[in-house]
C-alpha cells in the first residue's frame, strides 16, 4: 500500500466511525468536496500535507493522533 493510499483509507474509516460524509468531512474543514473527493481518487498522485492537516482540524484530530494507525504501521518503502 502506498502512503497516499493508507491516508485516503484512514480518512474513509474516520469518517465511517464518525457517521460523517466525505462531503460533511470538507464542509468542516473548510476545503471544497472536490478537493476531499479528488484526494480519494487512486488516481490522484498524491496529497498535500497542508490538506491533510485541514482534513485532521475538521475531525478534531492532531496529525499525531491520525498518523497513529494501522494503516501506516506497515507501508511499503518509496524508494525502490
Amino acid at each position: 500500500m502506498s502512503v497516499k493510499d493508507a491516508v485516503a483509507q484512514r480518512f474513509k474509516r474516520l469518517c465511517a466511525e464518525r457517521g460523517i460524509t466525505v462531503n460533511e468531512l470538507a464542509t468542516a474543514s473548510g476545503i471544497t468536496p472536490s478537493t476531499a473527493y479528488s484526494m480519494l481518487n487512486p488516481e490522484r498522485r498524491d496529497v498535500s500535507i497542508i490538506t491533510i492537516k485541514k482534513l485532521c482540524d475538521g475531525l478534531s484530530l492532531s496529525l499525531g493522533e491520525f498518523f497513529d494507525a494501522p494503516e501506516f504501521n506497515s507501508l511499503n518503502q518509496e524508494i525502490e
